[in-house]
């Protein structure tokens, strides 16, 4: 069964004073077969914002990025980035996606300045023969994750951390406006965690958008600028502060993840509150694939 919707769903966060809106999600509703994995879910995000999505496992954040990269139709709703709708904005080049550790074939024969090389893969159209500046901007983006010695190597050769690392120089490497990961710290060591972190942080200073999934709760702050709460639908968007509130946690995961005392029990909920999920059907959605490399698994 779904979960009855709160009093009073939330309305998409408007970027900040001065800030153009980079990502516009808008009651987009997606259903596999009678599971519902999104309803009517809705932000904004403004440009060079870091928003992190934060939920349990089976609470559509994988949806929502297949719905952003337009790799998903949904039933009902809209996405626009930079104002054009996802299938425009891929051809354009304006979204990148970093997907999950297990999406990814890694015995896929392929070295890693090639995996960072096909983000200029929109550039260069049917050819996909890289220039100069192509070869340029790949050269760069492994640097900047400290790649370049391991970048003869085939992907799966690296570590869990580099791994991760590669796929966030593709990101860069494509110059996209918007840059999606899923769980980019999960199973990466810290050296890895704080790379990509303070690669990030740059990217968005540079103007970049970025959406990062993710269960570790305790850097967010330090990550993020925004944080959506999501639990089917937007529970909550907000600073970091608020959404990580235990009563605010509470709804989407039915307890505090942080292991913090909770405000009130979650057993005496007011009025139309969002019941705990433990006992809302999951979906296995997996992450996006943005079709720019055939190596990826679909």
């Amino acid at each position: 069964m779904t979960p009855p919707r709160p009093p009073h769903q939330p309305a998409a966060h408007p970027p900040g004073p001065g800030a153009s809106t980079a990502l516009e999600v808008r009651n987009v509703t997606v259903r596999y077969g009678s599971v519902l994995a999104l309803d009517e879910a809705s932000a904004v995000i403004g440009r060079g914002r870091i928003c992190g999505l934060v939920g349990m496992n089976g609470a559509g954040k994988s949806t929502l990025f297949k719905s952003i990269v337009g790799s998903l139709k949904p039933q009902a709703g809209s996405v626009r980035i930079a104002g054009l709708p996802p299938a425009k904005a891929r051809r354009a080049g304006l979204i990148g996606y970093v997907p999950q550790a297990e999406m990814v074939d890694w015995d896929f024969p392929i070295t890693v300045r090639e995996v960072v090389g096909t983000g200029r893969y929109g550039r260069t159209g049917i050819t996909r023969r890289l220039t100069r500046a192509d070869q340029d901007a790949v050269e760069a983006a492994l640097a900047r994750v400290e790649l370049t010695e391991l970048a003869g190597r085939q992907i799966g050769q690296l570590s869990g951390g580099q791994r991760k690392r590669a796929f966030v120089a593709r990101g860069l490497a494509q110059e996209a406006s918007v840059l999606l990961l899923d769980e980019p710290f999960a199973g990466v060591d810290k050296r890895s965690e704080q790379m990509i972190s303070t690669v990030l942080r740059e990217a968005a200073d540079a103007g970049t958008t970025i959406v990062v999934s993710t269960h570790d709760l305790h850097a967010l702050p330090d990550l993020a600028d925004e944080a959506i709460l999501l639990m089917r639908r937007v529970l909550l968007h907000d600073s970091p502060a608020e959404v990580l509130r235990p009563q605010n946690l509470a709804l989407a995961f039915g307890l505090d993840p942080l292991g913090r005392p909770t405000d009130r029990p979650t057993g005496n909920r007011r009025a139309g509150e969002t019941p705990a999920a433990g006992g809302a059907p999951t979906v296995g959605d997996a992450a996006a694939s943005d079709g720019n490399w055939d190596g990826e698994r679909h």
